[in-house]
């Protein structure tokens, strides 16, 4: 284990350099952008500023493959709304709330609906392990309904279902899961986000890695594992490969503890690493930020000078390869981009149209005004309900690359499909917030019920436009980032050869004041962008002249419109069930004690999105063995321990702690206060590696990035849902 701490320390060292060198830019960046804005169309909709937190997207029941007892288990599963996957031994130990089994958070992972595919990945990811056909594979699937979650370093976990519907259902929520979680790195962090995708995109390159990464997964300390892995991986592979024993299936099963384990151990070296550089930059922040405001246009001008002899240098060499090589493809590009794009947003307007159409006729033959409360609250969580929203996401699936993406080292279209579904997500939400703003403003004129009608068909017109406006200026933008991430890797690997080393002879050119906010690499990237922004830029306003894929022209240009609407968005957000519903809490269980009553009124319940729920009681075809209260350590594991030495160990888990995933039981940190949703993430924040223990303190489902964690005997998660029938029906929203 030691060659593999000291691999890792290294790899860190080096890539934290890089962020290091990249805060300063990004942080001139931001402060130059609030100054002089980012010239971007004004958005039309409305977006919500305090996010719906207390809701759980989807609970019910799937069977989970336990590694350990070889045998598949009944759990009750449910996605709070920071969407890590919760499983617990069955619904009563929910209820009671007793310690969850495990928190998944399954940034960086895939779904595989097939066993075959499983196990055609696991050999291939351990050469030599490919088992005889005939003999039992390393996993068996009791129905034809698997969903396994397969990570190329992390655990496997193994699910399935009894009916197709379900595994459907499962999937759809899975992948919600597996975006949202992805989608690590938050939107509003403006320097520390940049810095640390700048500065891994920087260090790839200067690995001769140029391109779309797959891996880029997660939040900082789950990408900076991945990164880790990349490179450790192969070796290890090379070093432990031949050094397991027993049949094929044996060492695939070895093979994936070690890394697992070896996974733990990188990402707990990374997130101390990364904590202590981040407060160290943070640090230093306000002292960067005096030189930068006081001497703002003296940087900007010294910026531009460099920039000049850069342009100078490599622009007769830009010119041919975009012209010969980036130019003649970029209408092939965008029209693989634009399709399935433009059909996921023209089905997030349909959907969210027959939604409130739906809603509308429901207040015509069910009694009106008294039932809209209801109906708003189901509709206020429409962008977070998975199965609605996957016939919009999945328009992407069919975005394909064929030919170019070999071209443009373009490794997977995935980085693309999730960025739109991400897009559409947020339109969505923007979308039913504003007409919940609308109608609420309405609603204050006291209308009749053939009134409210009206103004509900009057307000859904008038936000559709304003979707439509917004939609075409998101799709634009999109077009144009994709575009360049997919011409700006393949220019730089293009020019590397004759440009790259003589960039160093540019630094003198720096003021030694300005060195940290002005990096010669960063700007030789800007001007290389700049010599094929002008093409992306005329295809995508081309493709909006024709009014393809009802893009809206530039010239169509929307100033502030509506202004009395973005004042309305100041008031405090709405409470439909409070406002306007007459049921109450209707549905909730009743609560067992005083305190728990109070709770339960103070909170109303925890709105449930969606959910499906099977009966507690179904077996699988086999298994019928009652759970064994203290799992047996597997069989592999002295082996494995053996090949790491002492400094990495793949242990079992004792019998009192419910982990079953090999860290070690004793390392559970103490929960930290989850940043409150609504304010921008100060300082790191608790980074959770899928697989890791730790404290479920708080009592409600926290914001922070969770990782895959296990309670303390004494804490108690009082997460509230709503109360579900065997039969699966949705007793609310």
């Amino acid at each position: 284990a030691g060659w593999m701490g000291e691999k890792t320390g290294k790899t860190l060292t080096e890539f934290l350099q890089f962020y290091e060198d990249q805060y300063g830019v990004a942080l001139f960046n931001s402060m130059r952008h609030e100054i002089e804005g980012t010239g971007l169309p004004q958005a039309q909709l409305l977006w919500r500023k305090v996010p719906l937190d207390e809701r759980i997207i989807f609970s019910g029941n799937l069977f989970q493959y336990q590694e350990d007892s070889k045998k598949w288990r009944n759990r009750f599963s449910l996605v709070p709304h920071n969407y890590g996957l919760v499983l617990y031994d069955n619904k009563v130990a929910y209820e009671r709330q007793v310690p969850p089994r495990a928190v998944i958070n399954s940034a960086g992972y895939k779904i595989l609906t097939s066993v075959d595919q499983y196990l055609e990945l696991i050999g291939n990811s351990l050469p030599g392990t490919t088992a005889k056909s005939g003999s039992a594979p390393i996993l068996k699937c009791p129905t034809q309904f698997p969903l396994i979650l397969w990570h190329p370093y992390a655990r496997h976990y193994y699910f399935c279902m009894m009916t197709e519907a379900e595994q459907d259902k499962w999937q759809a929520v899975l992948q919600d899961c597996i975006r949202h979680c992805n989608n690590g790195i938050p939107e509003d962090s403006k320097v520390e986000g940049p810095a640390f995708t700048d500065a891994i995109r920087m260090y790839r390159q200067s690995k001769e890695l140029y391109g779309t990464w797959e891996m880029l997964c997660g939040n900082e300390v789950q990408i900076l594992s991945n990164l880790v892995m990349e490179e450790l991986g192969p070796e290890l592979k090379a070093e432990l490969g031949p050094r397991l024993k027993g049949k094929p299936q044996e060492r695939q099963r070895q093979w994936i503890q070690i890394s697992d384990a070896v996974y733990r151990m990188v990402y707990e070296q990374a997130k101390a690493r990364f904590e202590e550089v981040l407060s160290k930059v943070q640090q230093m922040r306000p002292a960067m930020q005096a030189v930068i405001r006081t001497d703002m246009d003296q940087i900007i001008t010294s910026k531009e000078h460099l920039a000049s002899k850069i342009r100078a240098f490599i622009l007769p060499k830009a010119e041919v390869c975009v012209r010969n090589h980036v130019q003649p493809y970029i209408p092939s590009i965008l029209e693989a981009l634009m399709v399935p794009t433009s059909q996921g947003f023209t089905e997030v307007r349909d959907v969210f149209f027959k939604e409130v159409t739906d809603m509308n006729l429901n207040v015509i033959n069910e009694g009106g005004i008294d039932k809209l409360g209801e109906y708003m609250e189901k509709l206020s969580r429409l962008a977070y309900h998975p199965l609605k929203m996957q016939s919009c996401y999945e328009k992407m699936e069919s975005l394909r690359l064929d030919g170019l993406q070999q071209r443009f080292d373009v490794s997977s279209t995935s980085v693309f499909k999730q960025r739109a579904q991400i897009h559409m997500r947020e339109q969505m939400d923007n979308a039913v917030y504003t007409f919940e703003t609308l109608l609420h403003q309405e609603l204050g004129k006291g209308p009749t019920k053939e009134e409210l009608c009206k103004s509900i068909q009057r307000v859904l017109e008038r936000v559709l436009k304003k979707y439509d406006y917004d939609s075409s200026s998101v799709r634009k933008r999109f077009f144009r980032e994709a575009l360049l991430q997919v011409s700006i890797p393949f220019l730089l690997k293009k020019l590397a050869p004759t440009c790259k080393s003589e960039l160093p002879r540019f630094q003198e050119l720096i003021f030694e004041d300005f060195a940290k906010f002005i990096l010669v690499e960063n700007t030789y990237e800007e001007v290389v962008l700049q010599t094929v922004m002008k093409d992306i830029l005329q295809a995508v306003k081309e493709a909006a002249v024709q009014r393809k894929h009802n893009l809206y022209r530039d010239s169509m240009v929307m100033h502030n419109s509506d202004p009395n609407l973005h004042l309305l968005a100041e008031g405090a957000p709405i409470d439909w069930g409070e406002e306007y519903s007459n049921s109450g809490g209707g549905g909730s269980s009743s609560p067992s004690t005083p305190e728990a009553a109070t709770l339960s009124e103070k909170r109303r319940r925890a709105k449930q999105v969606v959910s499906v729920v099977q009966d507690e009681e179904a077996g699988l075809p086999f298994e019928a063995s009652p759970e064994p209260p203290s799992p047996a350590s597997p069989d592999s594991v002295t082996e494995i321990q053996g090949l790491l030495a002492q400094g990495l160990r793949a242990e079992s888990p004792p019998p009192a702690s419910p982990l079953l995933n090999g860290a070690p039981a004793g390392e559970s940190p103490q929960p930290e206060a989850a940043p409150e949703a609504s304010s921008p993430p100060a300082s790191p924040r608790q980074h959770l590696l899928p697989g890791k223990a730790v404290d479920l303190g708080p009592p409600k489902p926290s914001d922070q990035e969770t990782g895959e964690q296990v309670s303390s005997p004494s804490s108690h998660p009082a997460l509230h849902t709503t109360t579900e029938d065997s039969a699966g029906v949705q007793t609310e929203f």
